[in-house]
């Protein structure tokens, strides 16, 4: 997907309290080797290896737009890579930690892709991901709806996205399969408080209208722009806005 930082970039802060999140629950151990799945422009993933003394942490992401900012945070503990989660997970090098901050969302069938995420942390590795549970955000879901619409649906071919995010009972269940020794397993929201609808159409043209707007073209694409935007307007029409968004949490040990 053509990821576009500056705009991704434009709601950092709201952006980074769930990272804190996930940060607060990394165990640290000497010489550690740490991968950062989907690591966009960079910056968190140098927070992360700020966070754990010692360890050598690397950096993965396929957007070339998302990496070109990465060389602000490139340090004798931190490299950056271009490179896919799915290629990532044909690899046979093992970590001790493998971190994914809002990416994994990304990545169609967790079912598979989980045990294959697990099976690359080393003896006693540890795994902390967080992703929006999309299927119970308003924002995706009016994305879908709107796909559903003609002229939309013709020309998407029936195409919408379906997220592959589980419910985390069931993320709890492949963990445990899987060998996890101990769990942490959580759904939070967090509050998004913006001036009006259209500061939410910024927040969500960053993320989840991407893999739309990129299948459309021209006219049909503004249209299809256009009214997402009433979509959310009609939705939430009171200012400020009011955005419960819910994230999923996992950590847990090998």
């Amino acid at each position: 997907m053509a990821w576009n930082p500056d705009t991704y970039n434009r709601f950092k802060s709201e952006r980074f309290t769930p990272f804190y999140d996930l940060l607060a629950l990394a165990k640290s151990k000497p010489e550690m080797e740490v991968i950062d799945l989907g690591c966009g422009t960079g910056e968190l993933t140098r927070k992360l290896a700020d966070a754990l003394p010692g360890a050598r942490v690397t950096g993965i992401d396929s957007s070339e737009q998302m990496l070109s900012q990465s060389q602000d945070f490139v340090s004798k503990q931190v490299i950056f890579k271009q490179l896919s989660i799915e290629r990532f997970l044909e690899s046979d090098k093992k970590w001790d930690l493998v971190f994914s901050n809002a990416a994994i969302q990304w990545v169609d069938d967790h079912e598979t892709v989980f045990p294959k995420i697990i099976s690359s942390l080393k003896e006693n590795g540890q795994l902390l991901i967080q992703m929006p549970d999309q299927h119970h955000n308003v924002s995706n879901r009016l994305l879908d709806e709107l796909a559903e619409k003609e002229p939309f649906r013709e020309v998407l071919k029936g195409w919408k996205r379906v997220s592959p995010v589980l419910d985390i009972d069931r993320y709890s269940q492949i963990l445990f399969e899987n060998g996890s020794k101990s769990m942490t397993v959580f759904e939070k929201i967090y509050p998004l408080v913006l001036s009006d609808a259209d500061a939410l159409f910024d927040w969500v043209s960053g993320t989840a209208l991407i893999p739309y707007s990129e299948r459309l073209e021209s006219k049909i694409k503004q249209d299809f722009i256009d009214l997402y935007r009433k979509f959310l307007q009609n939705k939430f029409a009171k200012s400020p806005v009011f955005y419960p968004f819910r994230r999923i949490i996992l950590e847990a040990n090998f």
